[in-house]
């Protein structure tokens, strides 16, 4: 999994990041709000622990911004010493799905990320249709205007990401990550992969839905 903590204390940081390390998660540490709130647009990650107690933005304002810009919603899991009902019944209006108060031990920390990754990936849609593209995550299958479009696995996932993005761009860095995890190819793998996904999504239709956004990534453009 990827997760963006978001914890200003550098102890905890460090070693709440080393904890969730061990389980062959990539953790991002972000500092403050502001930072957080750009990652989370221009990353995807699958569990956002966040911290209330930050030095620029208060992390229910962080939270809301979040919901707002990322780029695929991802669980958000408040950590704070805030343990009254009251600032428990603002975090969860404020969009957080779950709520631990420290101090916590780090094992439920992973049991929670767990949790809500499950939970968020059940969610999604198995079928997902944006205009004339239809993916079918079920059977691994897209049509365009109702023709079939061939694709390879790979193919597939790049696709799958773009349209869950849409309509936004998506980052090379984070498709090499989403596809590859922690374990990117030594080339660059992802430009031989989007060129055969541009032949068979585009090369028989008039329209090019698969853009290339310069210095940041790609995006599927759907009328």
């Amino acid at each position: 999994m990827n997760i963006l903590l978001v914890e200003d204390n550098l102890t905890i940081a460090q070693q709440l990041g080393e904890f969730l390390s061990l389980h062959q998660w990539q953790v991002e540490h972000a500092c403050h709000g502001q930072q957080a709130i750009q990652w989370a647009q221009d990353n995807c990650y699958d569990v956002v622990l966040l911290d209330l107690n930050l030095p620029d933005i208060d992390g229910l304002q962080v939270c809301t911004a979040i919901k707002k810009v990322a780029l695929n919603n991802p669980p958000i899991l408040m950590l704070t010493a805030r343990d009254s009902f009251d600032d428990k019944v603002r975090g969860f209006n404020q969009g957080a799905d779950d709520y631990l108060t420290k101090p916590f031990d780090m094992r439920e920390v992973v049991l929670r990320c767990s949790a809500l990754s499950r939970r968020h990936t059940l969610h999604r849609q198995q079928r997902l249709e944006l205009g004339e593209l239809v993916l079918d995550s079920a059977r691994q299958q897209v049509t365009r205007q109702n023709k079939d479009v061939k694709l390879t696995q790979i193919g597939f996932k790049i696709l799958h990401e773009l349209a869950l993005a849409h309509p936004e761009p998506i980052s090379r860095r984070t498709l090499v990550r989403k596809i590859w995890h922690d374990a990117p190819p030594q080339t660059d793998a992802l430009k031989s992969h989007i060129y055969a996904l541009r032949n068979a999504l585009d090369k028989p239709f008039t329209h090019k839905i698969l853009q290339t956004i310069a210095n940041i990534g790609y995006r599927l453009e759907l009328s």
